[in-house]
């Protein structure tokens, strides 16, 4: 596993899951991870650090304000969720501005995802730029081959399809 880009880099993880943030320190070892356990530690980080990403829950922590908040200071936001997992919030990640939305059960391999987001902005490339690729038959199984229905419109514009 490649982890160049991510050596050294500032992240911040918000979960109300304790064993969730316990889990992404121990995989992201090679960074320098805080992390929050709700909107307001949250909140409160984010106000007085930097950092070059935010991993946030949706759930439980108000991810999508921390999302707003994320955004607004320019920093690359990541959506990893279990419990909003659908595509509606795929959708709602991407218009809100989030580098990426991966589900939980694939946490595992966060330093890979997060690499990928890194090499998009290195690359100059939108960093949605391989989602597609990497998680469109993950959702044909996860919602059945026609997910993408209920927004069809805007997956028929999404400008990074296979």
């Amino acid at each position: 596993m490649r982890t160049e880009l991510l050596k050294g880099k500032k992240i911040l993880i918000v979960d109300d899951e304790p064993d969730v943030l316990e889990t992404l320190d121990q995989l992201l070892t090679m960074c320098d991870v805080k992390k929050a356990s709700t909107f307001e530690e949250a909140e409160e980080l984010l106000e007085k650090e930097e950092f070059d990403i935010a991993v946030l829950d949706i759930m439980g922590v108000d991810g999508y304000k921390l999302l707003e908040l994320s955004r607004k200071k320019g920093m690359i936001a990541v959506m990893l969720t279990a419990h909003a997992l659908s595509p509606a919030n795929i959708v709602k990640s991407f218009k809100g501005g989030a580098a990426s939305y991966l589900p939980k059960d694939e946490m595992v391999h966060i330093p890979e995802f997060l690499e990928e987001v890194l090499e998009a902005k290195e690359k100059g490339k939108h960093f949605w730029w391989r989602w597609l690729d990497r998680w469109g038959s993950y959702y044909d199984k996860k919602f059945g081959a026609e997910w993408q229905k209920d927004d069809k419109e805007f997956w028929e514009r999404f400008p990074y399809r296979l």
